[in-house]
């Protein structure tokens, strides 16, 4: 605790200057998600306090990110849509869902996942990565001149008839719960029928307008009426947002140029009583706890969402800990994986109980923090009460911040994300690696963001295996004695072992892990010995691992060769594939204890000593 109020000065600076630039983000990120944005507010505040009041990295900043806002937009959009389209209908379900990726989270840290997050592949990050860029940025589309479904009266009148089939729809389902037969006492359908007012019918037409342009899809099909509908104020509001954020920069980076756009063009578009759009109320007062997710829960509604919320906290994990590794480098310190995700996942976890969306280490906000002075937990935790104070002093000023602000500031963030390294190195990339990340990129963005990270990893692994197979197998040689070259033993020279035994023994090196991805090309090997051979010897100095079809795939072999009357030798057996081996009793069935040897010089001695020249 000493430790954290160490350099008190300089972690109060750090913590309100990241949370500064926190502030336009969080909103913009609770905008984008679709939970408006006291979400995103609510996101930062509890992730951001207990992220470092309880994680493993010092000058780490939390909060709602763009990959994880993605992801979560995705989500809730698909709740929404299960639940008739209806927010308040969905709200528990979506909550529940950021609760279980929380608790996953800190789940991951207990069983020490954290230290494997480093194994993801490159490609299938940069994928991602690039996909989290252009999701949002073809989402932010239509906010940016000014579209909105809810508003467009024509678009909304093509969904009433669908919208009177849902309420319908609903009637049934409700006559059903409570035991009503349609057939039989069909005039109490009708009358509730009749009762359904125009109001109801517009309400459920406006949500179905909505759910038809959300997402990228739904933002594409929208482009030309949006196009053709465009709202130049907006539109020009937005831009100003962009340019003063680029051309910020040049001046000065000491005060964060996203802040100052949307103080500027804010202030600019209230004080000259412009006609703008502003977004939704942000509810003033102290965050409460929604639990309304018990009371709801239902786990056959839940259950098809267990994946999705594994997955995000994978995602958070991931993008936490490549922001504590950012930070290590420019602390020279070492922060602990599985600390921080469990820091995290409690983090998240109070977000979501108080109906915040989820977020993770936010790189940007980490950077700010360590310039401005901030070297302990307690930058972090006073970045979050800062975002505290601006909900419940300034909760109704910033109500009235324009909508399109907060869409010229997504629009940076998403040609901000993209990965452009990744996206450079194409020409001189392996295609297989090309083939990944292009997949995950196209996957993501037209179809799901948590199915094309899966599959992304899929290939990859696919791939791997594919390529560590073929290179032991490369590596891997059956030579006669006589024409063995080996590379740093001239046994020719120190044994002298008689020459006609050149037909006799047979030499396989295996280099590499014996494995599922390489069995094949093991056996195919094996089988090239010729029928003149009496003994094989096997060097396994070489094979650290071998896993169970690489354990059957030998004895295999080794039965078929004992049956053969070859009589095996195997030089320098590692430990694992040993027990391995003796677990099921291969050696000392197929391979006696006498005919393992340490070196090869041994192994050599016995062959001389044993071997008879049976071929003339």
């Amino acid at each position: 605790m000493k430790d954290i109020f160490s350099n008190f000065r300089g972690n109060l600076f750090g913590g309100i200057t990241a949370g500064i630039v926190a502030l336009p983000l969080a909103l913009a990120f609770g905008v984008q998600s679709g939970l408006g944005p006291d979400a995103g507010l609510y996101g930062a505040i509890f992730i951001g306090f207990f992220a470092s009041l309880f994680g493993g990295t010092n000058t780490q900043i939390s909060g709602p990110t763009a990959p994880m806002t993605a992801v979560s937009m995705v989500v809730i959009a698909g709740i929404i849509a299960a639940n008739n389209g209806s927010v308040e209908q969905a709200l528990p379900y979506i909550l529940l869902v950021f609760l279980m990726a929380g608790i996953f989270q800190i789940v991951l840290g207990l069983v020490g996942v954290g230290k494997y997050i480093k194994y993801i592949p490159y490609p299938v990050v940069s994928g991602f990565m690039t996909a989290i860029g252009v999701i949002i940025l073809i989402t932010q589309v239509l906010p940016l001149v000014g579209y909105y479904a809810k508003d467009d009266v024509a678009f909304i009148n093509e969904f009433k008839p669908q919208a009177e089939e849902v309420l319908l729809d609903k009637i049934l389902k409700d006559e059903a719960g409570e035991g009503i037969l349609v057939l039989e006492d069909f005039k109490e359908t009708v009358r509730r029928a009749e009762s359904i007012s125009e109001e109801e019918i517009l309400a459920e037409a406006v949500t179905l307008a909505k759910a038809e342009s959300s997402g990228v899809i739904g933002a594409v099909k929208s482009a030309p009426r949006a196009f053709s509908n465009i709202n130049w104020l907006e539109l020009i509001l937005a831009l100003l947002t962009i340019a003063i954020i680029y051309g910020f920069k040049r001046i000065t980076t000491v005060v964060p140029s996203t802040l100052v756009a949307l103080l500027v063009v804010s202030c600019g578009a209230y004080f000259l009583k412009l006609e703008y759009l502003p977004i939704e109320q942000i509810p003033g007062g102290f965050p409460m706890p929604n639990l309304s997710m018990f009371s709801e829960f239902s786990f056959g509604q839940i259950s098809p969402y267990v994946f999705t919320a594994l997955t995000l906290s994978f995602l958070g994990a991931i993008d936490s800990l490549l922001t504590s590794v950012v930070a290590d480098n420019m602390t020279k310190t070492k922060h602990k994986p599985n600390k921080e995700l469990i820091g995290q996942g409690i983090g998240n976890s109070f977000a979501a109980l108080f109906g915040g969306i989820p977020g993770a280490g936010a790189t940007i906000r980490t950077v700010v923090n360590i310039n401005s002075g901030g070297t302990t937990k307690l930058s972090g935790m006073v970045a979050a009460l800062f975002l505290l104070v601006v909900l419940l002093a300034l909760g109704p000023v910033a109500s009235q911040i324009p909508a399109a602000v907060l869409a010229g500031i997504l629009i940076t963030v998403g040609i901000g994300v993209m990965d452009y390294r990744g996206l450079k190195a194409i020409p001189n990339m392996p295609k297989s690696e090309i083939a990944i990340m292009l997949v995950v990129l196209l996957l993501s963005v037209f179809w799901n963001l948590v199915y094309a990270v899966g599959i992304g990893l899929i290939m990859a692994s696919l791939i791997f295996m594919k390529k560590i197979g073929d290179a032991s197998a490369s590596k891997s040689k059956i030579v006669p004695l006589l024409d063995a070259d080996e590379l740093s033993m001239s046994w020719n020279d120190e044994i002298n072992f008689p020459k006609t035994l050149k037909e006799e023994v047979f030499i396989k090196r295996l280099e590499g892990p014996l494995f599922f991805g390489n069995t094949s090309d093991f056996q195919e090997l094996a089988g090239s010995i010729p029928e003149t051979a009496t003994h094989l010897v096997i060097r396994m100095g070489k094979v650290p691992y071998m896993d169970q079809s690489g354990l059957y795939a030998m004895e295999e072999i080794l039965l078929r060769l004992s049956q053969k009357g070859v009589t095996t030798l195997i030089v320098g057996l590692q430990s694992q594939p040993r027990i391995m081996m003796e677990n099921i009793d291969i050696i000392p069935d197929l391979v006696a204890k006498e005919c393992i040897f340490k070196t090869f010089n041994t192994a050599m001695i016995y062959i001389n000593e044993n071997v008879k020249d049976i071929v003339s």
